[in-house]
């Protein structure tokens, strides 16, 4: 079992998505503090507040120890019900910035690479050798 697994893993793709996982996951690090460091307190400031991932709406009681308490994270880890319309645009943002890239990634890369051959492959000896009975065969009387 130890061999079977040790080739598996020495496969070639296996190795190369463990490799696009690793670097997947670091740039989508770099995404998220785009958007939570740059893109969504620009879209805050005009939208009148400074942090905009903190803008929710209380669903549930809040403890006495967090009334007036205008602190999304400390809510929710509470265990107050909030909905939380501002995180979820926050990463509604932030997705649709990593799609992006990628399909800039993948145009840029579909361009790089050359496209393959688009002849149509030679067909067969025998496939020829049966059109050609068939066309002789329709050039025949009944």
């Amino acid at each position: 079992m130890f061999k079977e697994f040790k080739a598996f893993i020495a496969r070639g793709n296996v190795l190369d998505l463990a490799i696009a996982v690793i670097i997947g996951a670091a740039f989508g690090k770099i995404v998220t503090s785009l958007t939570d460091d740059l893109i969504m307190p620009v879209i805050g400031k005009i939208f009148g507040g400074l942090d905009f991932s903190s803008y929710f709406v209380i669903l549930g009681k809040v403890p006495d120890a967090l009334v007036g308490s205008s602190d999304y994270a400390g809510l929710k880890k509470a265990g107050v019900s909030v909905f939380g319309y501002g995180a979820f645009i926050t990463a509604a943002v932030n997705f649709v910035i990593l799609a992006f890239i990628i399909f800039l990634l993948i145009r840029a890369v579909n361009r790089l690479v050359p496209k393959p051959d688009e002849t149509p492959a030679a067909e067969p000896a025998d496939v020829a050798l049966l059109r050609e009975i068939r066309d002789e065969l329709k050039k025949r009387p009944n």
